[in-house]
């Protein structure tokens, strides 16, 4: 494993910003921060909270956890209106599904336990299993993060799942978009060597913005060549891959070990 000495690397994350660019660079890596994404934490949107009450009221019979953030971020709010207790209370009583080990862990944190638990650390996985539970008549809630899941949410409408959709966080784009119309520069004139990325939507901005400029296809062409894009899975690459950009994804969907394949893949 080499150092990423002169190496220059973007860092597109809001979220735990600080210490992904403090680990690449105590590597020695150059980082530029450029924020695609701004997320938007919802404890007073009525939304979340008509969907709370909804849960609390009729309870559920399943809850899809698809990220331990979300999950904390949900029963936050909860704890903010002083419905915490009783909402713990209702999901206790229900089988509980999560994406991988970040939501089991959030889930185990509150004190419940879940039913399963997707070893493959994605949605797919989740959703199958759930489906396959069996959701017909079901109250099934899904806590959403950042953005809709429509190709999940709308399988388990279809089989006939009574569906409650919670979504403590939303994301937007940020209010000085400057560091990413300089990251879109600098990918194109070759400035930066790595672009790094934590979430999906933060992938999607990335190409969005380019197309809005007129240079997606500079871009893409510069994605394909010489700057590498690396993803902490594949569902944050999702976006890239259907573009058809190639991505280096570590084997654990973590950021550590994001930072040592990105050490091990441009290291000196």
């Amino acid at each position: 494993m080499g150092d990423l000495t002169g190496v220059t690397i973007a860092v597109t994350a809001e979220r735990r910003a600080e210490e992904f660019i403090g680990a690449l660079e105590r590597n020695g890596a150059v980082v530029r921060h450029a924020p695609l994404i701004h997320i938007v934490p919802l404890p007073d949107d009525t939304m979340l909270r008509a969907a709370t009450e909804n849960v609390l009221a009729e309870g559920i019979d399943a809850l899809a956890v698809t990220t331990g953030a979300g999950f904390r971020g949900w029963l936050e709010a909860a704890e903010g209106w002083g419905l915490s207790d009783r909402l713990l209370e209702v999901l206790s009583r229900a089988r509980i599904f999560t994406r991988g080990p970040k939501g089991k862990g959030a889930v185990r944190g509150s004190g419940l336990t879940e039913y399963w638990s997707a070893p493959e650390e994605s949605n797919r996985q989740l959703f199958r299993h759930l489906l396959e539970s069996g959701v017909a008549g079901k109250r099934v809630a899904v806590q959403l993060h950042g953005s809709p899941l429509t190709e999940f949410t709308s399988a388990l409408a279809d089989a006939d799942a009574r569906l409650v959709e919670v979504q403590p966080y939303r994301w937007e784009w940020p209010a000085d978009l400057a560091p990413a119309n300089e990251l879109v520069d600098g990918v194109i004139e070759r400035k930066v060597r790595a672009v790094a990325f934590t979430s999906a939507p933060a992938s999607a901005n990335l190409l969005s913005l380019a197309r809005e400029r007129g240079a997606y296809d500079e871009l893409l062409g510069a994605l394909k060549g010489d700057v590498v894009c690396a993803c902490v899975g594949p569902v944050t690459a999702g976006p890239l891959t259907a573009a058809g950009v190639p991505t280096l994804q570590p084997e654990r969907q973590r950021l550590g070990a994001l930072v040592k394949l990105l050490v091990a893949e441009l290291g000196a």
